[in-house]
């Protein structure tokens, strides 16, 4: 049988005692390592004011309740931070040091604090958002203008990229807000209908094709063509109305490039479907010219895109309340030249 001397077990009960001992101490000097900032808070207002009782009053606490204050904070830096003169007191040398620190810290939480009311009060903020780049040269100004003259404190943040890309880009926050066309459905994004605009084909004044006075889809299918880039709203458009043939459509290049695709299509090298905004100028001054499609009118509807269930930032929520009054509710949707107009006209 085992036989265990009671000596051994009181040895062993010490060493565990002492174990345990270290463990709170260890413990107590952690905790002793997190200033405790209402006695940081007591020590800038005594240093500052160099009296404990007008220290007191600005804090509401009796001027006891400063000096315990004081103490349990000298304690807690293990160094005297005050001497007294007769009646007056005065801050050592360490207390000037650290009165320089807290001096910066009650001025940043000044800061913030005015940071607060100003974001609460839309006085700051960061408006992030996306739209297409034939939207962000054409329909934004007009829009954002206004805005940011009723909010002149808030940044505005616009990104630019394909209809997809830039609805996407509000699934990991990089948009808080965009206006796109519809290219795809999401159940975590809103889509609120805006304008709607207008898709037209264009080739340049001597291609075969504008001899025509209307043209089918059917016919298109062969002809080279200069296509947006996949994840276009136009693009998403046009492929949809060729059906099943749009593997049969002889697509030369495919780009967001705007302006190469215009260039492309002057040039003769083949036609393309491009909003009728993007082309008003090249088609009223006869460098391009639009070729009705048979049976057809292509429009996108341009909508305003945001998460659904998530809480929008402050400075996005006042944009869409801004937008609220020109938004079309039950009601068929503008052409955006009208809707340019109207906006324009409200200046």
């Amino acid at each position: 049988m085992l036989s265990i001397k009671k000596t051994d077990i009181s040895h062993k009960r010490k060493k565990t005692v002492r174990i345990i001992e270290r463990v709170f101490e260890a413990i107590r000097k952690g905790v002793r390592q997190l200033l405790n900032f209402n006695q940081l808070r007591t020590f800038h207002q005594a240093a500052k004011s160099l009296n404990f009782t007008v220290a007191g009053k600005a804090l509401f606490v009796s001027q006891p309740a400063v000096t315990a204050q004081i103490k349990l904070f000298e304690r807690f830096c293990g160094l005297t931070l005050f001497k007294k003169k007769g009646r007056s007191i005065y801050l050592t040398d360490e207390g000037k040091t650290i009165f320089k620190y807290t001096s910066k810290i009650f001025k940043l939480e000044q800061d913030l604090m005015k940071t607060i009311y100003d974001l609460q009060k839309i006085k700051q903020g960061c408006l992030r958002i996306g739209t297409t780049k034939t939207y962000a040269r054409h329909l934004m100004p007009i829009l954002l203008t206004p805005f940011h003259k009723s909010f002149p404190g808030v940044t505005i943040e616009l990104n630019e990229g394909s209809s997809l890309e830039m609805s996407e880009n509000m699934l990991d926050f990089r948009n808080s807000v965009a206006i796109v066309p519809k290219v795809d459905d999401n159940p975590r994004i809103h889509f609120i209908p805006l304008v709607q605009e207008e898709v037209v084909l264009i080739a340049a004044p001597d291609y075969h094709l504008t001899k025509r006075d209307e043209i089918s889809f059917e016919e298109l299918v062969g002809e080279p063509i200069v296509m947006k880039e996949i994840g276009s709203g136009t693009r998403k458009l046009v492929e949809e109305c060729f059906g099943n043939k749009k593997e049969k459509l002889s697509i030369i290049a495919e780009t967001s490039n705007m302006e190469f695709i215009k260039e492309l299509v002057k040039q003769g090298e083949g036609i393309s479907f491009l909003v009728k905004t993007a082309v008003k100028r090249e088609i009223t001054e006869g460098t391009l010219v639009a070729i009705p499609v048979k049976n057809r009118r292509l429009c996108l509807d341009v909508c305003i895109a945001h998460l659904r269930d998530y809480h929008l930032p402050m400075a996005t929520q006042a944009f869409l309340d801004f937008l609220q009054p020109i938004i079309q509710v039950n009601e068929p949707l503008q052409d955006i030249d009208a809707f340019l107009a109207k906006i324009t006209s409200k200046k």
